[in-house]
């Protein structure tokens, strides 16, 4: 079985053991906080689906109030790069958003994403109602109980605080830099494996 095989199982389980939850009947705008290592992959994967409004790059999870890039990137501040994505939870639900998570990123690696080595690297899902915690704990304990990682999942999941925006120059930043040899061998792939995997949500 494919590890998106196993991933579309899961939340079929989720979905009639009844964590679909109210967002989807009751928001016309949600909420959804994760960590997958570098923030441009993962706001570029996000950008490109169905009723996702906006997405945000930045930093959540730390001590220090309005950290800067340099300062997260020195590990001190306690901060984890991610993306802070609105949604209507009637075009694209929440285990919608987590299915593409953890199939684009390595939430078995604990601080690193690659060559991208550091706690503000670290695989996290921040959430923000019990609800979202209730989901993300029940798809990670599938999602190991189906050995569906060579690896234990070492995703934090811990509720959000303050996130703040990162610089300016950081948005948008593969639509704006899709050229950059970071962006063509790290971000590209991860766009192109949405598009193709994950049809269906791609706008």
């Amino acid at each position: 079985m494919t590890r998106r095989s196993v991933i579309f199982l899961l939340m079929g389980v989720i979905t009639i053991m009844g964590v679909e939850g109210s967002q989807a009947a009751d928001a016309e705008t949600a909420r959804a906080t994760f960590g997958g290592g570098c923030f441009w992959c993962t706001e570029a994967v996000y950008a490109q689906l169905k009723g996702v409004k906006k997405v945000t790059s930045g930093y959540i999870g730390g001590s220090v109030p309005n950290p800067t890039y340099k300062d997260v990137c020195t590990g001190l501040t306690g901060h984890a790069e991610a993306v802070d994505i609105e949604y209507d939870p009637s075009r694209v639900t929440y285990q919608q958003l987590l299915e593409v998570f953890f199939s684009t990123h390595d939430p078995t690696t604990k601080n690193r994403q690659g060559a991208d080595v550091g706690t503000q690297y670290r695989s996290g899902v921040f959430y923000h109602d019990d609800e979202q915690k209730r989901i993300a704990e029940e798809v990670i304990a599938k999602l190991d109980q189906a050995r569906a990682f060579p690896r234990p999942i070492v995703t934090e999941v811990t509720k959000a605080t303050t996130f703040y925006p990162a610089e300016d120059y950081h948005q948008d930043y593969f639509a704006s830099n899709w050229q950059q040899p970071y962006c063509q061998a790290i971000v590209a792939p991860k766009v192109d494996k949405v598009r193709k995997v994950f049809k269906d949500l791609v706008k």
